[in-house]
């Protein structure tokens, strides 16, 4: 049987995530509404290119390939088209073969308002003042950053990254560290609570969603030996020991695991990415975000919590 909405994966994907719109944003800030709309009207059969999350997204739809009984994850368009201008988008959804049938057009307002509405783990969109809006409302959201396209048909795999400290977990400990810039210190707390798990942080339901689709895979694999899993996580964290066993003991508290951990002490976390080679990274910090091997990792930025305060004046 079917997952319904509520028991579903759920991402929320703006088309400025999902293709490339350089030319319509470019048609909008010189002429105005009118003439975008006009543009997209007598552009409705041009297929748009793929954009940053097209390979994430189309992957991720593909799990659902892999339990069709149970269709699992769900990919919805949040857009703030209007139902006209947002024609040319679903067409080439449509063309691309993505599975996506649910779309909100908003007419020029911003979409995340409705992300509960959908049962939304996560909200990807390359419009700042958007994904802000959803992390300042508690919503979960990531800003997609520009990079080049890399998209492997015969790819078939799912990798997924993710920061620990203000993505899966809370800000708690980057808050202590912040405060006084004090490693010795940020050590000490978490060697202090190292028995305490943390809250969950703004992606924490994504993370705790895929690990199912992980046991999931598990048991069609005991099934059926001769099945090829597809999904693969990885945590990816500036943390060293001793403040590694607090990770593990938040994500054994929560009853999930990622397929490969990496305690980087500080080291450049691209160094890794070029061997894991994700679809999509979710870090808080911009200044892990910089660069990518090749420029052809899609980063997403999560301006959650004290990494992404201003300071006091």
């Amino acid at each position: 049987m079917a997952f319904q909405i509520e028991h579903k994966l759920v991402i929320g994907v703006a088309s400025s995530a999902l293709f490339d719109l350089t030319d319509s944003n470019q048609v909008y800030l010189d002429s105005g509404p009118d003439e975008y709309r006009n543009y997209q009207q007598r552009n409705l059969d041009v297929i748009l290119g793929k954009g940053v999350a097209f390979p994430f997204i189309r992957r991720f739809l593909n799990i659902n390939q892999c339990f069709p009984r149970q269709h699992p994850v769900e990919v919805v368009l949040f857009s703030r088209n209007s139902p006209e201008t947002g024609l040319r988008v679903m067409r080439s959804i449509a063309h691309y073969g993505l599975d996506i049938s649910r779309a909100a057009f908003m007419t020029g307002k911003s979409p995340y308002p409705y992300l509960p509405a959908f049962n939304t783990s996560l909200f990807l969109s390359a419009n700042e003042e958007d994904v802000k809006s959803a992390i300042a409302a508690n919503y979960p959201a990531g800003l997609v950053l520009p990079s080049k396209i890399d998209d492997d048909d015969e790819d078939v795999e799912l990798r997924v990254a993710f920061d620990f400290d203000g993505v899966i977990a809370d800000d708690e400990s980057e808050t202590v560290f912040k405060k006084n810039n004090d490693l010795a210190e940020f050590h000490a707390h978490e060697a202090m609570h190292v028995d305490r798990p943390h809250q969950p942080g703004p992606l924490a339901d994504m993370f705790q969603k895929l690990a199912l689709m992980q046991r999931m895979e598990e048991r069609m694999q005991r099934r059926d030996p001769a099945y090829r899993k597809v999904l693969r996580i990885a945590i990816i964290t500036a943390r060293s020991a001793p403040s590694h066993e607090r990770v593990v003991t938040t994500l054994k508290s929560w009853g999930v695991s990622a397929n490969e951990t990496f305690f980087l002490g500080g080291m450049d976390k691209a160094r890794v990415l070029s061997v894991f080679k994700p679809h999509i990274f979710f870090d808080d910090q911009l200044t892990h975000l910089k660069s990518s091997p090749g420029g052809t990792i899609p980063m997403v930025h999560v301006p959650f919590g004290i990494a992404n305060r201003r300071p006091s004046p």
